[in-house]
């Protein structure tokens, strides 16, 4: 049962993307989660229609307190979750993980031919690794995203002309000197401090850079600058994870219809269906789907 602090802060939830923590009694941060909604996503523990496993039950139990922060996108949550998730290494974060590995974004800047891929282990190779991630699809949705803002190359390509990749704007073109290496490079920074958080400070410094090459009546990169700030700008509109969240908002909304519909004392925990099929009352055949 929810306190009365934790229905307050329950009922000031704002409508916005960010990441959420939820502490116990002692003020510990026992998980981690992000949202495109807050309000929304923090409630979903404490209906009583939801449908949770042994181990998220535990969890709910436990929650004394919460404290979120907001940001504009969901990229910004998804990449700011990963980092609290570091800090913090709450316990239940750890706990509810199923068993595959976490993901690693791995940048090897010093390459000679620099490369953007996913790693599910951070070796010592003198590249920059960035996680770990939980939500696998959600990361690879994002970095699809920023390849076109930030355009890299996932290996090194062979051969001397162009991919396809150059001419629908996600890979640097350094096989025909597109885009130098020193260039290039810097792109791979600017997504770097992406990652990192720094979009706000990216907006500014796009801005500031297509000023300048216009003032200096280099057209031709103040309008680069100026496609890649919209680009940035229309990562707002992306999504990244609110769909499974939605879709997970429904599925609870449809397990409480159905406990109305049937006078159940709550929702089912358990669903079975079966089928029976045969030809002309021979080659019975049943199923049951649960």
């Amino acid at each position: 049962m929810a306190t009365t602090k934790l229905q307050n802060k329950l009922a000031n939830l704002p409508q916005e993307p960010g990441v959420y923590f939820h502490k116990d009694s002692q003020g510990k941060i026992i998980y981690v989660g992000k949202a495109s909604v807050l309000k929304n996503r923090v409630r979903q523990y404490f209906q009583k229609s939801r449908n949770r496993d042994p181990k998220t039950e535990a969890l709910v139990k436990e929650i004394a307190d919460i404290d979120w922060i907001t940001v504009d996108t969901e990229m910004d949550a998804l990449f700011l979750e990963a980092e609290m998730i570091k800090r913090y290494k709450p316990k239940f974060n750890i706990a509810l993980k199923d068993d595959k590995s976490d993901l690693y974004v791995r940048i090897d800047l010093k390459s000679s031919h620099p490369t953007v891929n996913y790693s599910r282990v951070p070796l010592d190779d003198g590249a920059d690794y960035f996680g770990p991630f939980q939500a696998r699809a959600e990361l690879r949705r994002a970095l699809k995203y920023l390849r076109r803002v930030f355009p890299y190359d996932h290996k090194k390509t062979s051969g001397k002309r162009v991919s396809l990749n150059y001419h629908i704007g996600l890979s640097p073109g350094l096989e025909e000197g597109r885009t130098s290496l020193d260039d290039y490079r810097s792109n791979l920074r600017l997504l770097i401090r992406y990652l990192k958080g720094h979009r706000v400070d990216l907006i500014k410094l796009l801005k500031s850079e297509m000023t300048q090459a216009a003032d200096r009546q280099d057209f031709e990169l103040a309008a680069k600058k100026r496609n890649q700030l919209n680009a940035l700008l229309a990562l707002r509109q992306q999504v990244v994870f609110s769909d499974r969240e939605f879709l997970d908002a429904s599925k609870d909304e449809a397990l409480a219809d159905l406990a109305n519909l049937l006078n159940l004392p709550a929702a089912p925990r358990r669903i079975e269906g079966y089928d029976i099929s045969h030809m002309s009352g021979t080659d019975t055949v049943a199923s049951m789907v649960v």
